[in-house]
């Protein structure tokens, strides 16, 4: 088979390295792919919101499967456009999407449907969200409506930086036309967890929980980036608490989906809080998670391919989907700065062995070379029988990885293994 990725990134290395392991794949397309993605796929210079482009190429190349894994293409439709062009598609159609493409979309959805999540209130007029947050409970969580890179979420701990939040995303556009609406929510307390799970829009399989760490620095200081490193399983994730999100929160959204004739195949992502009231739902993605994907899928022991094509083809109930009791630790290498301003175009290198997978987000090839090329420069994963065993493993061979100007936190599973001794 023919198979091709749409994406950049990590996760796409992730998922090519995991679609791979089927040998029924005979070659990978990455659109566009990155200078270390190349190692595992053929690179293709179609950016991956060129949704002409993608489907000009699959149709040149006779691609049999396409994996459309960012959010941009997915919530513009590029599913769509393959399967109507004749070919296979893992991942949702627009409709569907959007439920990470718009969180007014996705707040009123909970609500009608009775899913446990943070009371909210809507604004499409800057005075009147300005005058809400002048009383609303702090601190209080700003959401810019639409995709704004896993950026668009401003938590305010006092009424200026709530004014200030509003501003930015209202006023001065700091998100463009995603922040034509916001979302101004109750700030919920609690772990937080991250479950993917598998859905052919009636049956939910998800996989291994995962603990994200979002802000730049260690102990959960600076910037909200798009994730700084991931450990999996989540330890707060016990079968116990899985079995009510089950309940209350996987299955109802996939029912709610299908009850407004938007059928959600492909890949859910729960964000989740696990409250004093029990889990909500923070956020919705369309997608795999990055860096979770980086995690959870070196557990994965059953097929990739087979399970999304089960997704495609509504057969999921019928797919055999198994995840390994082991633990798994990813820690992001990023360039200084992120996710500000920084600087590319260092040479990677390695002493010696790594014995972890090491996953390519931003880098490029040139003179024979391996390049920073954006933020979120490597993810690299060591997966071990116990989880101290894989956060040891995974900083071990970050030691052996250098650029230039490497940034990582130092603290990736801290609060894991804290919840582990408790």
């Amino acid at each position: 088979m023919k198979i091709m990725v749409i994406g950049s990134g990590g996760r796409e290395h992730a998922v090519i390295r995991k679609l791979r392991e089927n040998p029924a794949v005979e070659k990978i397309y990455a659109l566009p792919g990155n200078g270390g993605i190349a190692a595992d796929a053929v690179c293709v210079d179609v950016g991956a919101k060129d949704i002409d482009g993608a489907v000009r190429f699959a149709r040149e190349n006779a691609v049999d499967f396409a994996v459309v894994t960012p959010d941009d293409p997915l919530v513009l439709g590029m599913v769509d456009a393959l399967e109507d062009a004749g070919v296979p598609c893992f991942g949702p159609r627009k409709n569907a999407a959007i439920i990470e493409g718009s969180k007014v979309f996705s707040k009123n959805l909970m609500k009608k449907y009775g899913i446990p999540t943070a009371a909210y209130q809507v604004f499409d007029d800057a005075e009147a969200a300005l005058a809400y947050v002048q009383t609303a409970p702090l601190p209080t969580v700003v959401k810019a409506d639409g995709l704004a890179l896993g950026k668009g979420v401003l938590i305010a701990q006092t009424r200026q930086e709530a004014v200030e939040a509003v501003k930015s995303i209202m006023e001065d556009r700091k998100f463009g036309a995603s922040g034509d609406q916001i979302v101004v929510e109750e700030f919920l307390t609690g772990p937080e967890v991250s479950v993917l799970v598998f859905t052919d829009g009636g049956t939910v399989k998800p996989m291994v929980s995962s603990m994200d760490h979002k802000r730049a620095h260690d102990g959960d200081e600076g910037l909200n980036t798009g994730g700084m490193g991931t450990v999996a399983p989540n330890p707060y994730y016990t079968k116990d608490v899985a079995d009510v999100c089950m309940q209350t929160i996987f299955k109802p959204t996939i029912a709610a989906m299908a009850a407004e004739g938007r059928p959600f195949q492909g890949c859910l992502y729960f964000g989740l809080m696990l409250t004093p009231d029990g889990p909500k739902v923070i956020e919705y993605n369309c997608r795999f998670g990055d860096p979770e994907t980086q995690v959870v899928l070196p557990l994965m022991e059953s097929d990739l391919l087979t399970a999304m094509m089960a997704c495609r083809n509504g057969t999921l109930a019928q797919t055999d989907i198994r995840f390994s009791d082991r633990n798994a630790c990813c820690v992001i290498m990023a360039s200084e700065g992120y996710p500000a301003g920084y600087e590319k175009g260092y040479e990677i290198t390695r002493d010696g062995g790594v014995s972890a997978q090491v996953y390519v987000a931003g880098a490029k090839l040139a003179e024979g070379k391996l390049l920073t090329n954006g933020g979120r420069v490597l993810g690299v994963t060591a997966v071990a029988d116990t989880l101290p065993e894989a956060v040891r493993a995974a900083y071990a061979d970050v030691e052996k990885i250098h650029f230039g100007n490497a940034f990582y936190r130092r603290d990736i599973g801290r609060r894991a293994l804290k919840a582990l001794k408790n």
